[in-house]
């Protein structure tokens, strides 16, 4: 995939697919890109900051993941603390790089009020930070969250969710 350069990446970005595996890999190698220290338009994939990245170490690539309960199983949703979590650790400085990336691999499972918290940090983000949204079903996030984030599809058309859904979300 070709590769936008990392500063017009901009600040946040929906990645959607049909598939969910395929929008957090093309999450990731965004981040990669972002973090990556030849500065070209593609992840070199060889630098120590690329290594890093594609082994799940680097300090400034987050991954927002759906938490699990006490009996190990994974929630339905993400929630409100793990976005005021990510804000607050968005303020601080990149330990490593320029930027700090912050890849929400399930963002609409995002409940309500969590997407309302993200609204807040899409608005005024940190200058040093960059938000990957991937999703499989965009029309369950908020009108106004979408509306802060730059868009693209990958592997084809992603679920734009049926009305039911969309009710259900709002």
């Amino acid at each position: 995939m070709q590769f936008e350069s990392p500063e017009s990446i901009g600040q946040a970005l929906i990645i959607s697919s049909a598939s969910r595996e395929e929008a957090v890999r093309v999450g990731s190698q965004f981040a990669q890109a972002v973090l990556c220290l030849r500065g070209h338009d593609v992840p070199c994939g060889q630098c120590r900051s690329c290594r890093k990245a594609a082994s799940d170490v680097h300090p400034d690539f987050i991954r927002v993941l759906r938490p699990v309960d006490k009996d190990g199983k994974q929630k339905k949703e993400l929630n409100v603390s793990q976005i005021r979590e990510l804000s607050l650790a968005a303020q601080l400085f990149p330990v490593e790089s320029d930027r700090k990336v912050f890849l929400i691999e399930e963002a609409d499972l995002m409940n309500l009020n969590a997407q309302n918290a993200a609204l807040k940090l899409l608005e005024e983000p940190p200058a040093s930070a960059v938000f990957l949204l991937c999703v499989t079903n965009p029309g369950m996030l908020l009108d106004t969250v979408r509306s802060r984030c730059r868009y693209i599809t990958v592997g084809g058309e992603a679920d734009e969710g049926s009305d039911e859904a969309k009710k259900l979300a709002a």
